[in-house]
């Protein structure tokens, strides 16, 4: 093949990788998943292309840019492959959780719609006639209220806060993981468990402010509760993609669709179970102390301000100037 016709032939994905390797420059985790994987193959791509140009001897200008484009692939995708550990984790929650959380954003504000539908209708259900909350809710699940939720909840001795924080995340992450395979159950078991996770914190709400302990029950709910039902509710929408492949798999064979559905769902869920990580923690050591109402909302609004910002603004691509091109480098002054 001539030198020009192997340059036009292969030029597009020289520029492809370029750019891709300028984009790592400025900041790697600005580049997806998926960009990565192209990177990776781009580059093996322009390693074969080298290899080719210098067998059939092509001109030195060539194989010196095809020189310089695999030397810079070499030291991101060899370098990406090489990463583990606790760089792979900083990178996960850094980057790819709140990028696939805004990616699947509609779903997850769906779920949070019937989640705070449920709280709502319950709410006012049980305030209007406290009685109501035993055709809500089960029976076992309903507590005699002589005492604030504070005090019922977190009258063990403060020794205790490891075993109980350990014991707070495992149920926690217990019902995000039924909220998420209730997927395959096209949907209905995960759209009942956020059913009735806002029917119990609506009617018990109420219940609460019935006898008169209504305030310190959203205080005492307020410093791990932003985190906690954010997580059922992002655990949920892992659940309804997965629901999704199967009743709605547009264009792909439901099996295909499962298995795109299920990665993504697959990077929620570890998302959340590090979020509930945190939420249980906080629930183990912070919520049982003994501080004001005005402390406990203070530090779960603090709590919601952070998780907005993380969502919004992790993992966005930081956008710097265009470095300019040099004539010595591209490809089309080769041929």
């Amino acid at each position: 093949m001539r030198e020009r016709a192997f340059v036009e032939r292969r030029q597009d994905g020289w520029e492809r990788l370029e750019s891709l390797l300028g984009r790592a420059d400025r900041s790697l985790r600005s580049l997806t998943p998926d960009e990565l994987q192209e990177m990776a193959l781009l580059y093996r791509s322009a390693t074969s292309d080298l290899a080719a140009a210098q067998s059939r001897s092509y001109s030195s200008d060539l194989r010196a840019y095809l020189n310089r484009l695999t030397a810079r692939g070499y030291v991101y995708v060899h370098g990406v492959s090489a990463r583990g550990g606790w760089s792979n984790v900083a990178t996960f929650f850094a980057a790819t959780f709140p990028r696939e959380v805004r990616r699947s954003g509609r779903i997850i504000v769906a779920t949070t719609a019937l989640f705070v539908a449920a709280w709502i209708v319950s709410y006012w259900l049980v305030a209007a006639k406290p009685s109501n909350v035993y055709a809500l809710l089960p029976a076992q699940e309903i507590p005699v209220v002589t005492k604030s939720l504070h005090d019922s909840n977190f009258g063990f001795d403060r020794a205790y806060a490891p075993a109980m924080s350990s014991l707070i995340i495992t149920n926690n992450i217990k019902v995000a993981a039924i909220a998420f395979a209730g997927g395959m159950s096209l949907g209905i078991v995960t759209l009942w468990a956020i059913l009735n996770n806002g029917l119990m914190l609506g009617g018990m709400g109420a219940l609460f402010a019935s006898k008169g302990f209504g305030t310190d029950f959203w205080a005492t709910i307020a410093p791990h509760g932003v985190i906690e039902l954010t997580s059922i509710q992002i655990a949920g929408a892992a659940g309804l993609l997965l629901a999704q492949a199967i009743l709605a798999p547009g264009r792909l064979r439901r099996i295909d669709a499962l298995k795109a559905n299920a990665r993504r769902a697959g990077v929620l869920m570890t998302g959340v179970a590090g979020l509930l990580v945190v939420a249980g923690t906080i629930e183990g050591f912070v919520s049982p102390q003994r501080t004001s109402e005005l402390f406990r909302f203070g530090v779960g609004a603090l709590t919601a301000l952070l998780l907005i910002a993380y969502f919004a603004f992790g993992g966005r691509e930081v956008k710097a100037p265009r470095a300019p091109s040099h004539p010595d480098t591209h490809p089309t002054a080769l041929a």
